[in-house]
């Protein structure tokens, strides 16, 4: 995806863990805009909060019981002496976010191991390995249930990168959405398989079934960008989620962007964050669309 960032999966039984490990000195923010989020380490994104860096991102199955994975991930990197400098150590600053597939998943919801088996095949991973569809954290993820849960049909993890003014931007999905995945001219990709006589979104059945929907996104950039830029860039994120899921950002997603800079661009100029805010939003909506069309 991005030169120094890597990206590893671990899957099992319906669930799973996918880790993005950054160079030190990334700096990242993020906002979530979905009603129904399980995060942990996502306050600190904000701009006002003193720690700017970001040491890993780590996306995980599980809903909130699968917050324990980033455990795994932090004993990772503190074993290598990343993270936040403090008079007793580093302290590894890994936001994390899940998705809800209780349902599609046979065992236990993914713990600490599971996020440090990640972690691991995050280290080996070589620049554009990226494995996508249902792997990770979209080992379980579905979309198009805003008809019911018997209507729904397979999510997964999507990727997209390009090139502006010399800097990379890519992003990273977990779609696990209420909505349908549209395409750019608003025709399905992958939706709902129930009748057309049963009654939609948002009508009171499917708002029972609908606590186990969140689309998350990582936005990664080579350019040198501040917090506030980075904040700008996963403002940006969730317009792609707007133009690839249909609905999105609902009480009953858990929609969440987080936006890293890792500042190791060769490109020339300071970068214009308002085209890399376009391209944001561009590589979410493929990356969504990536998820479910590419397999």
């Amino acid at each position: 995806m991005i030169a120094g960032v890597r990206v590893g999966h671990f899957t099992r039984d319906g669930t799973g863990v996918t880790v993005m490990l950054f160079p030190a000195g990334s700096v990242g923010s993020g906002e979530v805009r979905g009603g129904a989020p399980a995060t942990r380490e996502i306050d600190l994104l904000d701009p006002v909060r003193t720690v700017a860096r970001v040491d890993a991102i780590a996306f995980a199955g599980g809903s909130a019981f699968g917050l324990a994975a980033a455990d795994g991930v932090m004993r990772f990197l503190a074993e290598r002496g990343q993270g936040f400098a403090t008079a007793t150590g580093p302290v590894p600053i890994v936001p994390t976010a899940c998705v809800f597939d209780l349902p599609e998943a046979s065992g236990p919801p993914p713990g600490p191991d599971d996020g440090y088996a990640a972690a691991v095949a995050a280290a080996a991973a070589r620049d554009g390995d990226l494995e996508s569809g249902r792997v990770g954290a979209g080992a379980g993820a579905t979309v198009g249930k805003w008809r019911g849960r018997g209507g729904a049909v397979a999510g997964g993890v999507g990727s997209a990168v390009t090139t502006i003014d010399g800097f990379r931007v890519g992003a990273l999905a977990v779609v696990n959405a209420l909505g349908d995945v549209v395409a750019a001219d608003g025709s399905t990709l992958a939706g709902s398989t129930a009748p057309a006589d049963v009654p939609g979104f948002p009508t009171p059945e499917p708002f029972e079934e609908g606590r186990a929907n969140t689309t998350l996104v990582a936005v990664v950039t080579d350019a040198a960008l501040d917090k506030v830029a980075c904040q700008l860039l996963a403002q940006s994120a969730h317009d792609g989620m707007a133009r690839a899921l249909r609905p999105a950002h609902t009480r009953f997603d858990g929609d969440l962007a987080i936006a890293v800079a890792t500042a190791t661009a060769v490109a020339a100029g300071a970068p214009n964050v308002d085209r890399l805010q376009l391209a944001a939003a561009d590589m979410v909506a493929e990356a969504i669309r990536t998820s479910v069309r590419d397999r």
